[in-house]
C-alpha cells in the first residue's frame, strides 16, 4: 500500500469510510486558501516555516502538531471542515498533523512547489476518488 493509499484511509477510516473523504477535505483546504501555494503560504505566515520548508524540501518532514494546524488554518476553518464530514475538530486538526506534511512533500517533488501545482494537486487528488 502506497503512502497516499495510507493517508486517504486514515482519514477515510475516521468519516466511516466515505469515498473520496480525504480528496474533499484537501481540495476543501486547498480551494479556501488558493491552492498549494497559498496554503504554503498561510502555514509560513502562522510562524510553521521551518516545517514548511522541511516539509517542499527533499530532507526529512519536521512534525507539526493538531494545535499549530487548528492556530495556523483557524479555529472557524478546522470547524466547518470537520462539521462537514462529521467528525469532531480534534480529529480533523490530529489528521491533518498527522499526514499534511506527507502530502505536501509529496506534491512538491525535488525540494520545490512545481509550476502546474495546480494540474499535480488534481492528479494527485484523482488517486483518492
Amino acid at each position: 500500500m502506497g503512502l497516499l493509499d495510507s493517508i486517504a484511509g486514515a482519514v477515510m477510516g475516521k468519516l466511516g469510510g466515505t469515498e473520496g473523504g480525504m480528496a474533499q477535505i484537501a481540495l476543501d483546504m486547498f480551494n479556501q486558501h488558493g491552492g498549494l501555494n497559498g496554503v504554503l503560504e498561510k502555514l509560513k505566515s502562522s510562524g510553521l516555516g521551518d516545517q514548511v520548508a522541511s516539509w517542499v524540501g527533499t530532507g526529512e518532514n519536521q512534525a507539526v502538531s493538531a494545535d499549530q494546524i487548528t492556530n495556523a488554518l483557524g479555529n472557524s476553518q478546522i470547524a466547518e471542515l470537520a462539521a462537514k464530514f462529521g467528525i469532531t475538530p480534534d480529529v480533523l486538526s490530529s489528521q491533518l498533523a498527522q499526514h499534511l506534511p506527507d502530502v505536501i512533500n509529496k506534491l512538491t517533488p525535488h525540494g520545490e512547489v512545481p509550476a502546474d501545482s495546480g494540474n499535480m494537486l488534481t492528479s494527485v487528488l484523482g488517486m483518492f476518488k
